[in-house]
């Protein structure tokens, strides 16, 4: 089984957020940046199915060198090789264009990416490349089993779970719950030592425009101050959190 597994380069969730630009671009300048933590449970699915069922596992991610150490990190905790596409990730539609025909030159049976990255939220491109491909789809995928070319995966509905089955190739957008927190892998010394030989091709993008554009960022507003009650002062809670909250 060959299974390809998408990686977004994302900031920190510590990072302090700034915009250039006039609000219209996202200011990278002393920003650390991980591996799409969606991406990551994904990640971790696919080495199981390396060690367990036997499996060749791409990592690939859509954007310039700055994005390379990222990869290696995905290349130390297990992934065989690497591929850069070497465009700047512009919108959703474009990015899949790019996987897309990843996918199609590759020929993987399955396709695993975040439900969404972290950054923009967009939850578009697992879709987009199913689509593209003509590849079955789950997305919220918080199970997944393959028994040859079957395919079972649960992904999480309002209010509950949903058991499919389906076939590949597959493509799923994968999420918190595809494996379990304890089960993700830090790299270990001889992994980052590993990583350093393993093959990372960059890939000259295809032919895809956009279909979006980011017209401005804001923050959300400052938190206000916290007023702190007396505990035996229910009317002055209830008072606060219905006329002031307006929660209640």
């Amino acid at each position: 089984m060959k299974i390809l597994v998408c990686i977004s380069h994302v900031p920190d969730t510590t990072s302090k957020i700034n915009f250039t630009d006039g609000d219209t671009k996202f200011d990278t300048n002393g920003v650390q940046f991980v591996i799409n933590p969606n991406d990551e449970f994904g990640l971790t699915r696919a080495m199981w199915f390396k060690e367990k069922q036997g499996a060749a596992v791409t990592v690939v991610n859509v954007g310039g060198p700055e994005t390379e150490p990222t990869l290696r990190k995905a290349l130390a905790i297990g992934a065989d090789n690497a591929i850069r596409v070497n465009t700047e990730a512009k919108d959703g539609y474009q990015v899949a264009k790019q996987l897309a025909n990843v996918v199609k030159e590759g020929g993987y049976d399955l396709v695993i990416a975040g439900r969404e990255s972290i950054d923009y939220n967009g939850g578009m491109v697992p879709g987009m490349i199913a689509g593209l491909i003509g590849a079955n789809f789950v997305t919220n995928c918080i199970s997944l089993e393959i028994d040859g070319t079957k395919a079972k995966a649960m992904r999480e509905i309002d209010g509950g779970k949903e058991t499919v089955s389906t076939s590949l190739p597959l493509v799923i957008g994968g999420q918190k719950g595809l494996v379990e927190e304890s089960d993700l892998r830090i790299p270990n010394m001889r992994g980052i030592m590993m990583a350093r030989k393993k093959p990372l091709e960059v890939k000259e993008p295809v032919d895809a425009g956009t279909e979006t554009a980011s017209v401005k960022f804001e923050k959300p507003a400052p938190k206000g101050a916290v007023k702190l009650i007396d505990a035996d002062n229910v009317g002055e809670l209830v008072n606060l959190l219905h006329n002031e909250a307006k929660v209640i």
